[in-house]
């Protein structure tokens, strides 16, 4: 996994889409709002398990920048005003291969906690 190298990384804005492909040939397309709802920020994964958010409210969220960082990761902006979260190409890889699991959790959380994906 963290051998996995980026070789394509393509925002469709209408679809809001972020579609990465990796130098093994994985290919992962990831909503605007599954990347927003599971940011590795502090601001929502807090400093630990008990401390992390669900985020509602994001169905129609949208990526307006990718910044690069570094050789390692990429900040993504979104137009709600979040932008602290680091996405390493190894967190990208982990958020696509585990996308199954991590959009049920975040469905049963929101669902838990009352919340909506809309506004």
């Amino acid at each position: 996994m963290n051998d996995m190298w980026p070789t394509k990384l393509t925002l469709n804005r209408a679809e809001k889409i972020l579609s990465i492909g990796f130098d093994n040939g994985t290919h992962f397309d990831l909503s605007c709002e599954y990347l927003r709802t599971q940011s590795p920020s502090a601001e929502v994964q807090g400093h630990g398990p008990a401390q992390r958010l669900t985020v509602g409210g994001k169905r129609t969220v949208a990526i307006s920048a990718i910044e690069p960082i570094g050789n390692y990761a990429v900040r993504l902006v979104f137009d709600d005003g979040h932008s602290t979260g680091l996405y390493s190409w190894a967190y990208l890889w982990q958020l696509g291969t585990e996308y199954e699991t991590r959009w049920q959790n975040y469905l049963s959380e929101l669902a838990k906690k009352n919340l909506s994906r809309d506004v």
